[in-house]
């Protein structure tokens, strides 16, 4: 099918998104007016242009308040009509899009605007071109898709027939059942739109806060699977209004818009039970984190190897060749790279000391490698030595990589890569079992886009959205999971510049891994033990706890012991969170331990007492 996208989707000149928007990958683009009037060329050479970069153009658009309007401007919309059917021409398209009229002046007569779409049909048909009536959620007498589809099905044109837009159709709650009454031959154009749950007017909604498919609530996958699944062969295209798109590059917007395609094909292509026809290999299964990569220099390797060793890691192999140290507790594995060359080295010199990389175990290392490929998520490679391994990787959040790791072979991975170093009397661990989720900062314009990348790559699924109290600001939060707890990631940005968030991006010059949480089966063992090995723990207040007897009517005696190491508490449902906080590493990165007591959320209800903790130390 022709995947397509609208030119209002990207930011920059017309000729630059016609160039991002060929090199994502599309088959078509569909040419918005206002991009055609602030374009210095004229509608031919845009046409001429599209040609030579193998795009087609989906159709022109959008062409307002033509339909039930009184005698004395009628006669003017058809004159309108006549001159946007000659810039089709010019461009090479032969489909205009007509959205329901909203301006005041219209009637709502309905044989009056049955007429009004025969007579355009007519003059369409004249000229070789078509015409499809779309439904804005906003219109002023047609909001429906049912209702437009009445009006074409009335007119009974062959130049006449139906854009279909998710958004409009979902923010009004259309059931997508409804879709199977339509007559598929009749739609011309497939236009979609995830958007977040929101209650507010439509046409802000729509113009705001539109997004692609896989970053919002809407449910794309019935909707456009419907179509599908009753013989819709059509374009898919995107026409998406959002603020922060406008604003980023237009290259990567338009990927992200291919992605979200490619998602939805699939995620579609598998709820309908025809996964044997998927051209993309399954979502990525992830099984666990295998590792977290630190780089550091040899200048702070001794400071993070002291911070490790207060949080009961214990170094348990050299790598052969390399100034590599694998720290080791429980199932954890902290890799601490120290090489004055290669990626590892290029990222400690732009972040300092930071988590470069993460490996996740995998059942099937080359489809996940195979899936990101087609997905546009770039793969990484540097030379190695010989006896060396060769992970595959892909870039992640910040330039990072994250490494796939065949589950059946981690073992070998280890004895080939790393020499044991036999344990120490003076080692003691502190009862830290897993990596239990990642934390991730990144430009709150960014959000979206990690997201997407995250949900289409692997099997997870995304939590609501939350905004969390900074004391100068607003963080918003967003986690990705999969179903069994093995891969957690929190993405967290802020359009504040003061946050915790956006002091993390400024002092570690970009995106990247802010906190990493442990888990521990009891966590007051695990802190008794940190406090005997000299951990540094962030300090709550007294105030903190007196609440929490009154919210939770826990006992005195619970409370006191997590006053005493600190430890903040939530509570779902019968499920209790555990968690404590290390101080920041060079104030770009930190520890939590936590114990979940079958719960499954991040202790959001806490971290507005963790970030007013944390930015006590902003100065420090």
């Amino acid at each position: 099918m022709l995947h397509s996208i609208a030119t209002v989707s990207l930011s920059g000149t017309l000729d630059e998104k016609l160039r991002a928007i060929a090199h994502a990958g599309y088959g078509g683009a569909e040419i918005f007016e206002n991009d055609l009037l602030t374009y210095p060329g004229t509608a031919r050479e845009v046409g001429a242009l599209m040609r030579s970069l193998n795009l087609r153009c989906t159709v022109f658009q959008p062409f307002r308040d033509f339909e039930g309007m009184p005698a004395l401007l009628r006669q003017r919309t058809f004159d309108r009509a006549e001159r946007k059917f000659d810039i089709m021409q010019e461009l090479g398209t032969d489909l205009l899009l007509v959205c329901s009229n909203v301006s005041p002046a219209s009637l709502g007569d309905r044989p009056r605007v049955v007429d009004d779409f025969r007579e355009l049909g007519e003059r369409a048909a004249a000229r070789g071109l078509r015409v499809g009536f779309e439904a804005l959620s906003w219109g002023r007498h047609i909001w429906d898709h049912r209702d437009s589809w009445a009006v074409v099905k009335a007119v009974n044109h062959p130049a006449i027939g139906l854009v279909l837009d998710t958004f409009h159709s979902l923010a009004r709650a259309v059931p997508s059942e409804s879709l199977l009454w339509i007559d598929l031959e009749k739609v011309f154009l497939l236009q979609i739109a995830d958007a977040p749950m929101l209650t507010m007017d439509p046409l802000s909604w729509s113009r705001h806060f539109r997004c692609m498919p896989g970053q919002g609530d809407l449910p794309l996958v019935d909707y456009v699977g419907t179509l599908h699944q009753a013989g819709y062969a059509g374009p898919w295209s995107l026409e998406i209004f959002n603020d922060r798109f406008r604003a980023a590059s237009a290259t990567a917007t338009a990927v992200d818009g291919r992605r979200s395609l490619l998602l939805l094909q699939d995620q579609i292509t598998r709820r309908f039970g025809r996964a044997a026809e998927a051209t993309l290999p399954a979502p990525v299964r992830c099984q666990g984190v295998e590792f977290l990569e630190l780089c550091a220099s040899e200048e702070e390797a001794p400071a993070l190897g002291a911070l490790l060793q207060s949080l009961g890691f214990a170094p348990t192999g050299h790598h052969r060749s390399k100034a590599v140290t694998r720290w080791s507790q429980g199932e954890i594995n902290l890799v601490v790279n120290c090489e004055t060359e290669g990626f590892a080295h290029t990222f400690d010199a732009v972040h300092g000391a930071s988590v470069c990389a993460i490996g996740l175990r995998v059942g099937d290392v080359q489809a996940a490698m195979e899936r990101a490929r087609q997905l546009q998520i770039s793969a990484f490679s540097q030379a190695v030595s010989p006896g060396e391994m060769m992970i595959p990787s892909v870039r992640g959040v910040g330039g990072s990589l994250i490494y796939f790791i065949d589950a059946a072979r981690t073992r070998q991975v280890w004895e080939s890569e790393f020499v044991t170093i036999p344990p120490s009397a003076s080692a003691r661990a502190a009862g830290l079992l897993k990596v239990d989720y990642i934390a991730q900062a990144m430009a709150y314009e960014e959000m979206l886009s990690w997201l997407l990348y995250y949900v289409a790559l692997f099997e997870v699924d995304k939590a609501p959205q939350i905004e969390i109290a900074d004391p100068v600001g607003l963080v918003v939060s967003q986690a990705v999971q999969s179903r069994d707890g093995a891969l957690r990631i929190t993405l967290n940005g802020s359009a504040a510049a003061q946050t915790l968030a956006s002091r993390f991006l400024n002092h570690y010059m970009g995106a990247g891994v802010q906190h990493m949480a442990l888990g521990t089966a009891d966590i007051f063992a695990s802190a008794a033990n940190l406090a005997r090995l000299g951990l540094e723990v962030l300090p709550i207040p007294a105030n903190y706890y007196d609440d929490l007897v009154a919210r939770f009517g826990l006992s005195g005696e619970l409370v006191d012991q997590m006053m005493k190491y600190n430890i903040l508490y939530d509570r779902d449902g019968d499920g209790e969170y555990f968690q404590m906080f290390t101080r920041a590493f060079a104030k770009r990165f930190f520890f939590e331990i936590v114990e979940r007591r079958h719960y499954d959320a991040y202790g959001a209800a806490n971290a507005s007492i963790r970030l007013a903790a944390q930015s006590r130390y902003k100065v420090a």
